[in-house]
């Protein structure tokens, strides 16, 4: 054996063997093909390999790594930082009164009585931010634990605060009366993966008898998740989504337009705020609304940094708390709307015909690398500019000579650092200013994400481009989207095509069904189903799936007859044969929805994909690539 390294505990065949014999101690897999990153195609397509065997080691060489102190491995450091949901850190005082002051992330008032209430802050910060010169005006830009834990950590704090106080709080908004002698403008956002969405039709009854809405806007949210299935497919994501309105039944709300956007990449941002311009203008309060999830507090940010707000508004308003755990924003947050005169019209569109003449060669290396990591990230990418930026002076730097004046055997001296005082708006900036509002989300009833864990969410919820998964299934078959979904294909005279439409991160698993009950029981809860996680424990409390029988009638071997909406896990598009029959049977979690969509979101989901795997039901997954928005197609790709 070779010599061991300095500092080492041994030869480098026995600092080896403990990794082979954590092997040993893994249980048994089934023998199924694994989903991993192939190289073919540029690393965009996937690859079926099945596990590598794995030689057993002589009793020598057991014992050998049993002295060597083992070395934890990724996984277990991984689980050792994932922590469940934590409760408030740091002592309440419930003698103190509540601030007055919002929560600049989530717009609940700051408080330190109850730990468990929105918009706690510990009472010892609370009483260091309200006992300064400023007072109480010192907790303006401050957030609540809540919201510092859900944007520095990631993690979710418990709170008592039952789903009907959301909606409480988004009536009670727009039953107001009337500013401006004119009702608001509702800008609804709807996730393009909901559809149909289960809080459109209760818009309704939201609002007011005597105070109407001026006009509703529909907005088609995350469209970048979805690829290209055919040309054309965005105006006929759009018609989907002009008929889901009028399913709807909105009454009294004249619908002023539908658009498509992403919120997190800017893909049709600009012409969403020059259709806001054109036709709203400044008459009147602007609320965003929707569910939760749906990307309303990102959507106001990005609003927040563009041509719709003044231009001061950054600089002032903080930026909403963003996280995939629902019911983020929990009050009212809203920034100023900037008047649309002929001169800022005619600014605006000076700056986007410029823009529009570039092609990505003549952008600077940091809109280059972050051009790339949008299109990683989404297939339609858009850029939010800026036309009308308030002009900062330069710092002062004060220069105080007795700081460099020290002896060699004293530390440098710092004086204290004076308090930066924050950026307020006048009293004439907003004295008859119209407000952009963002909004609680409304809770979805019977959705899967209600039963499901702060981490298992984060599985659940895509938030990169969706690749589609495409299997040939023949009767007697079944299909598993993690342990939250199950489609089982009863009858039918020829195998048709499955297309999975969900978070890339959940595992599809492919069985018969005399075997598929067994697989649940046995891997449910485990990595091999992956969501729920938490073993047998956490399977007794999930809830069990129901079925739900379907049958369908083929139109053609390129187009989807459907999809089974598995509640907000994804969705499975069918594609049969023409005039084929097919008799399936749907499984969800009981209490949540199952949905057949018809006609599917994206018919011809199926044409996205690879050759056939040999000797499995799965095709190579392909990803169409990314189109930018508001740049020349010359130049580099």
């Amino acid at each position: 054996p070779p010599a061991a390294r300095p500092g080492g505990t041994g030869p480098a065949m026995l600092r080896l063997a403990p990794a082979l014999l954590a092997r040993l101690a893994r249980p048994a897999r089934p023998w199924v093909p694994v989903l991993r990153r192939g190289a073919a195609a540029g690393g965009e397509e996937e690859r079926f390999v099945f596990p590598e065997y794995e030689p057993e080691l002589s009793e020598a060489a057991i014992a050998a790594a049993a002295a060597v102190p083992r070395r934890k491995t990724g996984r277990e450091r991984r689980e050792r930082r994932e922590r469940p949901p934590v409760a408030a850190v740091g002592r309440p005082d419930p003698s103190v009164p509540p601030s007055g002051v919002s929560c600049s992330g989530c717009g609940a008032e700051l408080q330190c009585r109850d730990g468990a209430a929105p918009g706690f802050v510990p009472a010892e910060k609370y009483r260091s931010l309200s006992e300064g010169p400023a007072g109480p005006a010192g907790l303006r830009g401050a957030v609540c634990q809540r919201c510092w834990l859900l944007a520095h950590h990631g993690r979710a704090l418990r709170l008592r605060l039952p789903p009907e106080q959301h909606r409480e709080v988004v009536s009670a908004a727009l039953r107001r009366p009337p500013r401006h002698g004119r009702g608001p403008l509702l800008l609804y956002i709807l996730d393009l993966l909901e559809l149909p969405d289960p809080v459109l039709p209760q818009l309704q009854g939201l609002l007011g008898p005597d105070v109407p809405a001026a006009g509703l806007l529909v907005v088609g949210n995350k469209v970048d998740l979805l690829p290209a299935d055919s040309p054309g497919h965005l105006g006929r994501l759009r018609q989907q989504l002009a008929a889901a309105c009028a399913q709807a039944g909105l009454r009294g709300t004249p619908l002023v337009d539908v658009r498509l956007v992403s919120a997190k990449t800017g893909f049709g941002l600009e012409g969403l705020i020059s259709r806001l311009q054109r036709s709203w203008k400044c008459t009147g309060d602007v609320y965003l609304l929707g569910a939760t999830n749906s990307g309303k507090s990102t959507l106001f940010n990005s609003l927040l940094l563009s041509d719709y707000c003044k231009s001061r508004a950054p600089d002032v308003v903080d930026r909403a708390t963003v996280s995939p755990w629902p019911g983020t924003t929990l009050n009212l947050l809203k920034f100023p709307i900037i008047n649309p005169t002929c001169d800022r019209i005619f600014r605006r569109q000076e700056r986007l015909k410029e823009e529009a003449a570039k092609t990505e060669d003549q952008l600077s290396s940091e809109e280059k690398k972050y051009l790339d990591r949008l299109k990683k990230q989404g297939y339609l990418v858009g850029e939010v500019g800026r036309t009308f930026q308030q002009q900062k002076s330069s710092p002062v730097v004060d220069f105080d000579p007795d700081m460099l004046s020290y002896s060699i055997d004293e530390d440098p001296r710092h004086s204290p650092k004076k308090n930066e005082e924050r950026e307020e708006f006048t009293y004439n900036e907003v004295k008859d200013a119209r407000w952009c509002f963002d909004t609680p989300g409304i809770v979805k009833e019977n959705c899967v994400l209600n039963l499901l864990t702060e981490k298992e969410v984060k599985l659940v919820l895509p938030t990169n481009a969706i690749i589609p998964r495409t299997f040939i299934l023949k009767p007697g078959m079944v299909l598993f989207l993690a342990a939250l979904g199950r489609v089982d294909y009863l009858q039918g005279e020829k195998p048709a095509w499955f297309s999975v439409v969900a978070s890339n991160l959940l595992p599809v698993h492919i069985s018969t069904l005399s075997n598929a009950d067994a697989l649940y029981e046995k891997y449910g809860g485990q990595e091999f189903l992956k969501v729920p996680m938490g073993g047998e424990e956490r399977m007794k409390e999930f809830p069990p799936l129901v079925p739900q029988d379907i049958t369908l009638k083929g139109i053609g071997a390129t187009e989807a007859v459907a999809d089974i909406k598995l509640s907000s896990a994804g969705w499975v598009a069918v594609t049969a044969h023409a005039e084929e029959k097919l008799l399936l049977r749907a499984y969800t979690p009981k209490g949540t929805a199952l949905v057949v969509r018809e006609p599917p979101l994206l018919p011809y989901i199926s044409t996205i994909r690879g050759p056939r795997i040999p000797g499995t039901a799965a095709y190579r997954t392909k990803k169409p690539p990314s189109q930018v928005e508001n740049l020349k197609t010359t130049g580099r790709r």
